[in-house]
């Protein structure tokens, strides 16, 4: 799972071709690192259909307030560079992620 942070998230998310889930989180998001390791499990579960990342909004905020991050945690698949659908806060949970993965595969 690929670490992005505010000089990263652009070119790796935004300039991107092809499906990414970005999960936003936060080292004081207890929800967020409780969370944590079921996208690492997702990320390898389909590595190879489709990348994955992850943002500290916490050294970033500028990023996520332009990508409309409102609540965390946040899971987002962005499809050529523009979000196409998010999960955050108590929606957030392993089996609508994976759902939510699957519809872009």
């Amino acid at each position: 799972m690929l670490a992005l942070d505010k000089k990263t998230f652009e070119e790796e998310v935004l300039n991107s071709t092809g499906c990414m889930l970005v999960d936003f989180w936060s080292e004081s998001c207890e929800p967020c690192k409780a969370l944590m390791p079921t996208v690492v499990e997702l990320s390898e579960k389909y590595a190879d259909q489709l990348k994955f990342a992850k943002l500290d909004t916490s050294k970033a905020r500028r990023v996520a307030i332009k990508q409309k991050v409102l609540g965390l945690p946040t899971i987002a698949i962005y499809k050529d560079g523009e979000k196409v659908e998010e999960l955050t806060k108590d929606d957030a949970t392993a089996e609508n992620i994976e759902e939510m993965i699957k519809k872009y595969l």
